[in-house]
């Protein structure tokens, strides 16, 4: 496990997450890259538990993706089975884990405000928080793609699957874009990467 790990999380936090992950019916699986998430965890129907992480995240997200993951082993270890799965248990056990890595010595200086704040109330993905969420992006591999808030108001833009929308205006958080196949109109968060057509 360590020598899996080590290429994937910040050094510092390698000793910590090690110990979180001595569970004999517990196992992490580094997986290619989903777009629809970062990773998750399932109770199997042998009564092990499997937590898979993409194998594409920046070492900072990658930590706090598998301590959000541990944290729902420990929740439902803890309270059972009939928790909500980002209820107030969850975040209790979330915060509890994620707080020894709150440190210069595992996240740059410049991610640890925004992470003591998102930690105060975490929400079930660190996207959702944008501020947090494009700070970390700063850390991830360069590519050709741009945020929805950057994309000029009317541009069409494409996803990952081919889908093509147009950006219209932005309600309180995320932005109404119209599918131009459908007609039908989504909200988007304003940090979700796109291509500009």
């Amino acid at each position: 496990m360590q020598e899996r790990l080590q290429n994937y999380i910040p050094p510092k936090a390698l000793p910590r997450i090690l110990g979180l992950l001595e569970h004999e019916h517990l196992t992490v699986k580094i997986k290619k890259e989903r777009k629809t998430r970062h990773g998750d965890y399932m109770r199997l129907p042998n009564g092990k538990h499997q937590i898979t992480i993409n194998s594409n995240l920046n070492p900072y997200r990658f930590l706090i993706t598998l301590v959000h993951e541990v944290a729902h082993f420990e929740a439902y270890n803890k309270y059972g089975k009939s928790i909500k799965p980002h209820g107030a248990e969850w975040k209790k056990t979330f915060q509890h884990l994620m707080l020894p890595f709150l440190n210069p010595e595992v996240f740059p200086l410049e991610l640890l405000p925004l992470l003591a704040k998102h930690f105060k109330n975490p929400r079930a993905s660190s996207d959702t928080d944008v501020p947090l969420a494009l700070a970390l992006k700063q850390f991830d591999e360069p590519n050709d793609k741009s945020y929805v808030f950057e994309v000029p108001l009317g541009q069409e833009f494409k996803l990952y699957n081919g889908r093509i929308f147009k950006k219209g205006n932005k309600r309180v958080k995320r932005f109404e874009c119209i599918e131009v196949k459908t007609g039908r109109m989504y909200l988007f968060n304003p940090n979700a990467e796109v291509e500009i057509i």
